[in-house]
């Protein structure tokens, strides 16, 4: 179990334990609904987005990671750069994916957030688009921020989806 907490990123917030209640709590249809991208105070060029992204090549992963200092996961790594530009994102990937427009992946662009299933079932990893067959993150244990293609063997085959943040 440790060697699959170490190789992942933090997908899934922490488990916390549920006070009692009367009845059960039925999650709304709007809450289900993906949710709109949180817009910056200033419009956010995909150029910038992506040039900070590609700042922070070679800082080692380290599962839970949101800072170069302390190292990212993936969903660490893509907060903290979009955080940079003043949007605010969920913390897990899982979270990630329900945020944004849907696109598909022949639409991919420059800042567009790429998902994959790598430890679970759904949205376990992410990244950000640099074109429609690159993108950087921060994959698992002994790994670095880098750039690969989504046309790999491993990815393809992985990709579940992707989202759109940006409307240029």
């Amino acid at each position: 179990m440790l060697a699959t907490l170490t190789a992942a990123c933090a997908t899934h917030a922490t488990l916390r334990v549920a006070t009692p209640q009367p009845f059960p709590l039925v999650p709304s249809p709007a809450s289900l609904r993906p949710a709109p991208a949180p817009l910056p105070a200033h419009p956010v060029s995909r150029v910038d987005v992506m040039t900070t992204a590609l700042t922070f090549q070679g800082v080692p992963y380290q599962y839970g990671g949101t800072t170069p200092a302390t190292g990212f996961d993936c969903s660490g790594f893509v907060q903290y750069v979009l955080g940079r530009h003043e949007i605010a994102l969920p913390r897990t990937a899982a979270e990630q994916f329900r945020i944004g427009q849907r696109i598909g992946e022949r639409d991919l662009q420059a800042g567009d957030l790429v998902f994959f299933s790598t430890i679970a079932p759904g949205a376990s990893h992410v990244g950000l688009a640099l074109s429609a067959d690159e993108f950087v993150h921060a994959p698992a244990t002994a790994g670095v921020v880098r750039v690969e293609r989504l046309r790999s063997s491993y990815w393809k085959q992985r990709f579940v989806g992707a989202r759109r943040l940006f409307s240029e």
